[in-house]
């Protein structure tokens, strides 16, 4: 039983948080599929919506994303469940009192907190956004259309010098209104193409409809003019039609390309985004301080009984995912940085662990 080192009690430990995490994930799930489906049965019983495309398309969608959502709340109730059943047969007592240290003992929480952040970053990471594509795909077609299919009064930057504008787009006819690009260089303006229709056709690929460009060369202009021109513009519509749950559909490696080429296009609205991008590491560190903080206020045998330590618990778990909703609220009208929002909970969280890490019987 000592593989990797570990003891006979660690894997007893390891096992009873993993398990009781699982147990948790798969109880409130549960619930939550159940009032899920109340809420939205009006919506299922639309002739066009096919049960496969329920159960396949949304649930099966829907289940590890909030799943994966709340698995902070997750691991702090399973922490303070078990921790607390072990506190209340007098378990831990035994355990300190045969010599092992409760810093030796959080070894095997450790161990577990890092598998689930593991495993939370992955999923967040690459597995749940292509599934979430399906999934928004349901409620937009089925229950909720979010998607933005409409922009007005949109400037970006192309490529460097060069400035793209439109009056107005629709994507369901894929054409846009009042359109200009501008090329500029060392603050010049070289050219200017006019258009009062642009249409889009495939990637990158872009039709100008009653153009006229101008082209100037020191005091001369020279002024050329067209009906229909093909050109090439490395924009894509989803670049300035930006709905509210994008980001979700992006694994990492795409959210950190996305922000970095819009922050260089200069489209600003953009904060939901990188919020997005820091929670995802920041979920690694909050299974390690929620874990430490469930362990050492549970741990203790006290009158209350583990219905005190699973309120309490509850009561601090349920005020993170408050607090990191704030943050997050703070971050989207500008009065705070997407990191720090993302951050502070886990700041100010950590001070509390350490707080009640110190307090933990020894």
């Amino acid at each position: 039983m000592k593989k990797f080192g570990l003891k006979k009690l660690d894997w007893y430990i390891i096992k009873q948080f993993l398990g009781t995490y699982i147990f948790a994930i798969i109880l409130i799930i549960s619930i939550s599929v159940v009032f899920d489906i109340n809420e939205k049965i009006d919506k299922f019983l639309k002739p066009e919506v096919q049960l496969k495309e329920i159960i396949f398309d949304y649930y099966l969608n829907f289940i590890p994303y909030f799943a994966n959502l709340f698995s902070p709340l997750f691991t702090f109730i399973a922490v303070i469940f078990f921790t607390s059943k072990l506190a209340d047969k007098s378990e831990i007592i035994a355990m300190l009192a045969c010599g092992m240290s409760f810093r030796r003992l959080m070894l095997p929480y450790g161990i577990s907190a890092g598998v689930i952040a593991l495993a939370t970053f992955v999923l967040n990471a690459f597995i749940i956004p292509p599934a979430n594509v399906t999934r928004i795909d349901f409620q937009n077609k089925y229950i909720r259309n979010k998607a933005v299919d409409f922009a007005r009064n949109v400037q970006l930057e192309v490529e460097p010098g060069v400035i793209a504008y439109f009056d107005r787009y629709d994507d369901k006819s894929r054409m846009g209104y009042r359109f200009s690009l501008e090329h500029f260089e060392d603050k010049h303006l070289i050219s200017r193409l006019t258009a009062n229709q642009i249409k889009y056709d495939s990637l990158y690929n872009w039709t100008v409809i009653d153009y006229m460009i101008r082209d100037f060369d020191g005091m001369r202009e020279h002024i050329s003019t067209g009906t229909r021109k093909d050109t090439t513009l490395t924009i894509i519509p989803s670049d300035f039609l930006i709905s509210v749950n994008d980001n979700e559909t992006m694994t990492t490696p795409e959210l950190a390309t996305y922000i970095n080429r819009q922050k260089k296009r200069g489209i600003g609205n953009i904060q939901s985004f990188e919020i997005e991008y820091h929670k995802r590491y920041a979920a690694i560190m909050a299974a390690f301080i929620l874990t430490s903080i469930g362990a050492s206020l549970s741990s203790r045998k006290i009158k209350g009984g583990m219905g005190l330590n699973i309120g309490i618990g509850l009561g601090l778990s349920f005020s993170y995912i408050l607090f990191t909703t704030v943050t997050s609220t703070f971050a989207i009208n500008g009065f705070v940085s997407p990191m720090v929002a993302a951050w502070i909970p886990n700041i100010i969280y950590i001070f509390i662990a350490i707080y009640l890490y110190q307090k933990a019987p020894r």
